[in-house]
Formats: C-alpha cells, structure tokens, sequence
C-alpha cells in the first residue's frame, strides 16, 4: 500500500514536472509577437522578437531567419521550431540586443527557385535558378524585410539573414536578390547556383553543412563555397562528418555563430 502511494506521487509529480516545462516552453515562445503581413490576396505569418528593455532612441540589428519545409503552413508556430530557442536564451538577449523575425512560408511554398530534379536511377536531387522571378513566398519575404526596417528601429549597417534546408536555399536567394542589404549570411544545409557567387561575394558567409546529407546534398554548398571564395567572399564552411540532415543542430550551437555575426557590419 505504500509502494503504491509513493508511486502515485512520484507520477502525480511526473506530470506536473512535465506539464509545468511544456508551459514554460510555450510562455517562451509568447515572447515572439505573432504578426501577419497582408499584401493584396496574400498572407505571411511572421513572429518577431523585440529586444528586451526596447529604446527607440536607439537601432538594433535584425535578423531574419528562414525555416525548413517540414514548417511550412499558416499556423505563425511552427517556423520557430529549431532556432526560435537560440534567441531566447537569457545570455543571448543580454548581448545580443536585436530585432529577430521569422517569416512562414505558406503550405505550398517556396523561399526559392530550386526545383527537385531526379537523374537516371531516379535519384532526387535539385536544379537551382540563377535567375528569373521571385516564387510568391520570396516576393512576400522581400516585402517584409522592407517593412521590418522601416517600421522599426532597425540598424540598417546590421541586417543578418540565415536559414535551414529550404531556408538555407532561400538565404543565398534574398541576399542575391538584395545584395547591398544584408551584412552576413548563415546558410544551413542549402544551396544555390554558384553562377550567382559573384553577386552575393560583399556579404560575409559562414555555410554549413552535414557530410552524410541525404536530403539536400552537401556538394551544393561545397559547390558554393568554392564559388565564393574564388570571388574573394568573407567566408567559413563547416562540413559536419557525421551530420546527416539535420546539421542545424550542431549549427545553431557553434559557440561563435552569434559573436560571428553580430560583428559584422556593411
């Protein structure tokens, strides 16, 4: 009979301990302001984190983050998955004051022109445009990038953008698109035409990657990082070994991303 109350607690006790850090979780999330960005018959959802103890008085650097696939949709939550933690951390809004803003790509969406390709043995990989039009969602994120820093107290000498797998692809695409905004560029798992390196070499790099990459290859990034440095471009690579996809774990925990970036200035 007493094993069995003790028992009783200890998951009475579970639960809480559990429910109580899913509440925490969630609490940390409210942090990001939910916004939405309506131009004609489109919608882009978008959180923004505001640094804390705000002066208007003064500017902050902003960064742009775009996620993955897996969190495309309407929902304005899941685009937070994988990095929405690294900029709530106390340590980093002490200092790392700045402005952090997620778009989502709608459902059927892309950040980029790059298209699944299959060759003989049906082997999918993709095909990525030097050129030609913005897909929706770009044009949408363009828009919101403008009005971000418009609309804020945005140092403009100070704009980042990064991005996983298909946010990886969509970071070399908006700063080709833009190629005298952005300050440095963090792309993770992506990729790009690396006919477009001479247009993107101003902006500082550091890409990433995961050696065993079964999804999105890392030969595009190896590809682009050797089309960069031939430019001349500021640039890092990491080439994880044992990394498959999911490299942006091992990336968004680089102890010198943030020092990297926050240094860097147009």
């Amino acid at each position: 009979m007493l094993n069995e109350i003790k028992m009783k607690r200890f998951f009475v006790a579970f639960i809480i301990l559990v429910t109580t850090g899913i509440a925490v979780k969630a609490q940390d999330f409210s942090q990001y302001q939910k916004r939405w960005l309506v131009q004609g018959a489109d919608t882009m959802p978008y959180r923004i984190l505001l640094p804390q103890n705000l002066d208007a008085s003064k500017t902050y650097p902003v960064v742009f983050f775009l996620h993955g696939r897996g969190e495309r949709g309407s929902n304005n939550e899941s685009q937070l998955k994988y990095a929405g933690q690294l900029f709530l951390k106390p340590e980093v809004r002490k200092n790392y004051a700045a402005i952090v803003v997620f778009p989502q790509c709608s459902s059927d969406g892309y950040w980029s022109n790059a298209w699944r390709t299959y060759d003989e043995t049906k082997k999918e990989g993709f095909t990525f445009l030097a050129d030609g039009e913005p897909t929706k969602d770009m044009r949408m994120l363009q828009q919101l990038v403008k009005y971000v820093l418009e609309a804020y107290p945005a140092n403009k000498e100070q704009v980042y953008v990064g991005g996983l797998s298909m946010g990886g692809m969509g970071t070399f695409e908006i700063v080709r698109r833009n190629p005298n905004l952005f300050a440095a560029a963090f792309p993770i798992a992506g990729g790009a035409n690396p006919a477009t390196a001479a247009s993107i070499k101003r902006v500082a790099w550091w890409i990433f990657h995961g050696a065993k990459d079964d999804v999105v290859y890392p030969s595009y990034s190896q590809a682009m990082f050797g089309a960069l440095r031939k430019e001349g471009a500021s640039i890092r690579f990491v080439l994880y070994p044992e990394a498959n996809h999911n490299s942006w774990d091992a990336a968004l925990a680089e102890p010198e991303l943030l020092s990297w970036l926050f240094s860097k200035h147009r």
